[in-house]
């Protein structure tokens, strides 16, 4: 990995794909029960112990019989021998001219392949029913044993993110415990002097630190990932190499906001290249162009962790990253990509742009007859903050894309489970 000053423009996607060839997922595991699993990244396939369904069983309520015995001109009439429920079996074999009553779930009894729905019968006397020509067909409302799984067959892949859904398959299983991953560890802090803290009193020129708290945000909705909070750190070479160097010791990854941009203070990349190898990108993307991305290590022990050196602007912080970072560390824990969720909206007034770097727009979101509208939250500079916390979403515009008229679709990225 060879250090790059910020000498030339890199494309959204060209970033992406360099950041991706150089990261390594984690390989480090630890058994949990399954209640523990959850948003846990698996760490080697699941393989049913049983077929699923074990047995051949009724998908509805209704009656079993044989396909066979099925009237294909006339009434069907048949005698009521017993009852199937789910969790108890009808013993016995049932033979031509006879059916089960059976709920949804039971045991398909012997003799029968077929279940012909409550809705669809009537009883001319007690103890038979009968249905007309239609009312069913051989094989229906039937599923079969091992149908949605096979003994010895993938049930889960490694590498899946843990949703409540694989919980209850697992549990369906038989399974009480699955090898996850262990959780990344990522370290954050913010770098400037004028930067304060939550109840300290605001010089002039100072401001309160916004950015750890985004990050905060942000890097809880990933519940595979446990967060290391170093505050904030003063700018000069000392407290800056004592701070990344903890942060190597402790963390995977590091995540600091500000001081990677052109023309700050130049110990900041000094720091940073000392202590391992660091590339200083500008990104064409508005907001959030400067940004800084590598590996560091503490040379007493060591330690290593990779650098996400995101710009200092709080909307550039969040921006870039769900732009790079979020789908790093993704694969940093070794979970298969999900991609940031997208709709397509209309806008509900025009966007200048030129076509050569991708550009993220603040929105809300509103629904018509047609589909989704997306209304711009103001004034859109990167330390804008509160135009981010008015919007549903952000609209992307593609690096190759020009501006938007009133009605153009574009994609947007909700904000609706992403952040």
């Amino acid at each position: 990995m060879n250090g790059q000053e910020p000498n030339q423009f890199q494309t959204v996607e060209q970033a992406k794909a360099a950041i991706e060839r150089m990261l390594t997922p984690v390989a480090e595991y630890r058994w949990v029960a399954i209640r523990e699993a959850l948003n846990q990244v698996l760490a080697e396939d699941i393989l049913s112990p049983i077929d699923v369904p074990a047995h051949n069983n009724s998908a509805m309520d209704g009656y079993a019989l044989s396909g066979s015995a099925i009237e294909p001109a006339g009434l069907t009439r048949l005698q009521v021998i017993g009852t199937a429920l789910a969790g108890k079996k009808f013993v016995g074999t049932v033979a031509a001219g006879q059916c089960v009553r059976i709920t949804t779930g039971a045991v398909m009894p012997d003799g029968c392949d077929t279940v012909v729905v409550q809705e669809n019968v009537s009883s001319p006397e007690e103890g038979y029913i009968q249905f007309p020509p239609g009312a069913v067909a051989a094989g229906d409302n039937r599923r079969l044993a091992g149908e949605d799984l096979q003994r010895g067959k993938p049930a889960i892949s490694a590498g899946k993110l843990i949703r409540p859904a694989d919980l209850g398959l697992l549990a369906s299983l038989g399974v009480p415990e699955v090898k996850v991953n262990r959780p990344l560890r990522v370290a954050f802090f913010s770098t400037g002097d004028e930067l304060r803290s939550l109840g300290q009193p605001l010089d002039d020129g100072c401001v309160y630190d916004s950015n750890r708290y985004t990050l905060f945000g942000m890097l809880r909705r990933l519940e595979f990932v446990e967060l290391i909070d170093l505050g904030v750190v003063q700018d000069s070479p000392e407290a800056l190499e004592q701070a990344m160097g903890l942060a190597a010791n402790q963390a995977d990854v590091i995540i600091t906001s500000g001081g990677v941009s052109v023309g700050e203070a130049d110990f900041t990349k000094t720091v940073m290249q000392k202590l391992g190898t660091v590339n200083f990108w500008k990104i064409a993307m508005r907001p959030g162009r400067p940004m800084a991305f590598g590996r560091i290590t503490n040379p007493d022990s060591g330690q290593s962790a990779v650098l996400f050196g995101l710009p200092g602007n709080p909307v550039a912080v969040m921006i870039t990253f769900y732009a790079f970072v979020r789908d790093a560390l993704h694969h940093l824990a070794g979970a298969r990509a999900r991609p940031l969720p997208t709709i397509m909206a209309r806008v509900a007034s025009p966007i200048r742009k030129k076509p050569g770097r991708t550009e993220y727009q603040r929105v809300r979101l509103e629904r018509d007859a047609h589909g989704w509208v997306a209304h711009l939250t103001g004034a859109q500079g990167s330390g804008v903050l509160r135009s981010m916390s008015e919007a549903d979403g952000l609209l992307v515009l593609r690096h190759e894309h020009g501006g938007l008229n009133v009605g153009d679709t574009a994609e947007v990225w909700p904000f609706e489970g992403l952040i």
